[in-house]
């Protein structure tokens, strides 16, 4: 991945100011049918709604909006869940305290616990934002090409964060490796300082056939540490559950027997797995399709069953070569999570479209979408190309472009990569 620049432009920092502003006019719920008024019947007075108990509470039932510029130029309803309208500003909230609920609940994190990830950044976020809620705290390790107001917003929510140079998943200093081996030096510190009552006579050696890290200094850890847990959102299925639970239902509810397909990309794969499977239990007829960045292998694994392309196959360019400037989506190998999914076809997006996107919709929309959420909506108007006009589909708008300010909306950094955007409308997508 390209290099982190840290600089911003004062017209991106302006509309970040003013977003607020746009989306009040956007924040309407898509009814699930159509309300019938008489003149001879009352309207009837709505009770008020109780107030939510306390910042987890407040997660989930975001609105779905009509986004309008996409909805007109492609004839069909294109619909945007508004994640980043969650207290910790992403979709990654709902992901946070599914985990932290069910390790709670299994015993595997205690309250005075810390729990770790690595994260390219949200779901890191989010569970330093929900963490204190239940008694816990967080400690993150971040790629280092990430960006860096993404760490700068972790620490300012009180976690601790390490950021390491990207390396193969397999590499046991892949930022998700070292995570996993801190949960363990959680556990041994907090073995050695535990009172007596406390013990059980078992001390966790290993997570996932890893062992500690001898060369880490416990000192990272508060005194009153209770253990660690390593959040793993990758390969923990709590993420999937999160969707299938949440994200899902309330999309069927929002939308109701007039949804015709749903479209995302993956990262972990938890969203698409978690609302796909749902949806398509519902009504088989839902058609559910994967949005795929630049050097991800998912594309070719819902396309074709491999995860190569004929062109790697055939040996004329290395494997899985990733370039992209997205933050949080494209893999190039299977989770536990993406293996949920129930998907019908897959479409290649490229950084272009991308960047593109997000500059249009804040244009025609006034909606500030990090770069995933921009993928989305290339995937949205991919599908209403296929199905042609008439239809519903729904994407994720999965968080807003404040964490992306450093890159994906520096002028100076897209035009280091030739991505300087010039579009004046949706000709990127073939739409004049």
């Amino acid at each position: 991945m390209a290099p982190v620049t840290d600089r911003t432009t004062g017209p991106i920092v302006a509309a970040a100011a003013t977003i607020s502003i746009a989306l009040v006019s956007y924040c309407f719920y898509y009814n699930k049918s159509d309300t019938k008024t008489t003149n001879s019947k009352k309207k009837k007075t709505s009770k008020p709604k109780p107030s939510k108990k306390g910042l987890v509470d407040a997660i989930g039932n975001t609105p779905l909006i009509r986004i309008n510029s996409l909805s007109d130029a492609t004839g069909c309803e294109i619909l945007g869940k508004c994640e980043f309208l969650n207290p910790g500003g992403s979709v990654k909230d709902r992901v946070a305290v599914k985990i932290i609920e069910e390790a709670l609940e299994s015993g595997k994190l205690s309250q005075g616990g810390v729990v770790t990830e690595g994260s390219a950044g949200s779901t890191a976020i989010s569970l330093a934002t929900v963490a204190p809620s239940y008694g816990c705290k967080c400690h993150v390790v971040i790629p280092d090409d990430a960006a860096i107001e993404k760490s700068q917003i972790l620490e300012a929510l009180g976690a601790t964060v390490e950021r390491v140079r990207p390396v193969s998943i397999t590499h046991r200093d892949h930022y998700v490796n070292i995570a996993r081996r801190r949960a363990i030096e959680a556990n041994e510190f907090a073995s050695k300082h535990r009172k007596a009552d406390c013990l059980d006579g078992k001390e966790p050696a290993q997570i996932n056939d890893y062992g500690p890290d001898e060369t880490k200094q416990s000192s990272v850890f508060s005194s009153d540490c209770t253990g660690g847990f390593f959040a793993d959102q990758f390969e923990n299925l709590a993420n999937f559950r999160a969707h299938y639970d949440g994200t899902g239902p309330e999309i069927w509810e929002q939308t109701g027997d007039r949804l015709d397909a749903f479209v995302a990309a993956a990262g972990t794969g938890g969203t698409v797995a978690g609302v796909s499977r749902f949806l398509q239990e519902k009504n088989r007829n839902i058609k559910c399709f994967l949005v795929d960045p630049p050097g991800s292998s998912l594309f070719n694994k819902v396309t074709r069953g491999v995860m190569y392309t004929k062109e790697e196959a055939e040996g004329k360019r290395l494997k899985n070569p990733f370039d992209t400037i997205t933050e949080g989506i494209g893999i190039n190998r299977l989770t536990q999570n993406f293996m949920m999914a129930k998907l019908d076809g897959a479409f290649r997006g490229t950084d272009r479209e991308a960047v593109e996107m997000s500059r249009f919709l804040l244009k025609n929309d006034g909606l500030f979408l990090g770069s995933s959420s921009a993928m989305n909506c290339v995937g949205a108007v991919r599908v209403a190309q296929s199905l042609g006009h008439g239809h519903t589909i729904v994407t994720i708008l999965c968080d807003n472009g404040m964490r992306h300010l450093s890159k994906f909306y520096d002028a100076q950094y897209l035009f280091q990569y030739g991505l300087t955007p010039t579009a004046t409308g949706l000709e990127f997508l073939d739409i004049k």
